[in-house]
């Protein structure tokens, strides 16, 4: 059985950054109550150039339950949300462990 992590980049456009991180965090104890979610956390960065970004780190206790997580309502709606609010469509990136220690 595979554990996927999922790290998910968002780029919010100038000046929305703090409506950005609200449709996020609305995710958060949403999809944090699903039965195969083992972590949903949002962590905000400044790159160098100075664009405010927004990660969420995802982890499911397997690739059904990730699956499961895009059909959820909140799911759909957040990205009815977030969409319009982004310079571009999220970074999403499916990591799979090599070596990982269990948390």
């Amino acid at each position: 059985m595979t554990s996927p992590l999922i790290v998910v980049r968002f780029d919010p456009k100038p000046g929305l950054h703090d409506q950005v991180e609200a449709v996020l965090r609305t995710m958060v104890p949403a999809t944090r109550s699903e039965e195969g979610n083992r972590r949903y956390d949002l962590f905000k960065s400044v790159d160098p150039s100075g664009a405010h970004l927004l990660f969420l780190v995802e982890h499911y206790v397997d690739d059904a339950a990730a699956a499961a997580h895009r059909e959820t309502q909140h799911y759909k709606q957040y990205r009815l949300d977030v969409l319009p609010l982004l310079q571009q469509p999220p970074s999403v990136q499916l990591l799979h462990a090599i070596d990982s220690k269990p948390y």
